[in-house]
């Protein structure tokens, strides 16, 4: 993921865009340790049902303002994430989808978790430059 940063901050179209990560799963770990290794170009991450356990004792060296969003029936992943919140090193805010298990497949779950990945990165980052 981190690469992934590394060239869109190297294109024309993107060089002065904000960047915020959103990491599900796994892919949550992945996500936060860009953000650990890029502080001064990752402005914000989202997690949904995310490990961010397996990002270890990195999660410290992250800085930036972190959401976490774990479905009410998925109470293993709601405990990691719970306990990886008291690891981070910046801000750092955990939402409860409610009704929703791991894969946030009930009606109207995934919807509400993009409404709050929206509303973080929008209150989170910087916004895009005016184009002449």
């Amino acid at each position: 993921m981190g690469a992934l940063v590394d060239w869109a901050l190297g294109q024309d179209q993107t060089a002065d865009l904000s960047v915020g990560l959103f990491g599900a799963s796994t892919g949550a770990a992945a996500a936060l340790v860009a953000a650990a290794a890029r502080p001064a170009s990752v402005e914000a991450v989202v997690s949904r049902g995310g490990r961010p356990d397996l990002a270890g004792g990195l999660l410290r060296l992250v800085r930036q303002p972190v959401l976490l969003t774990v479905g009410e029936r998925d109470p293993l992943v709601l405990e990691l994430n719970r306990e990886a919140m008291q690891e981070l090193g910046g801000e750092a805010s955990l939402a409860t989808v409610p009704c929703a298990s791991h894969l946030f497949e009930e009606p109207g779950a995934l919807e509400e978790v993009a409404r709050l990945a929206r509303d973080w990165f929008v209150s989170h980052l910087q916004p895009a430059p005016r184009r002449a």
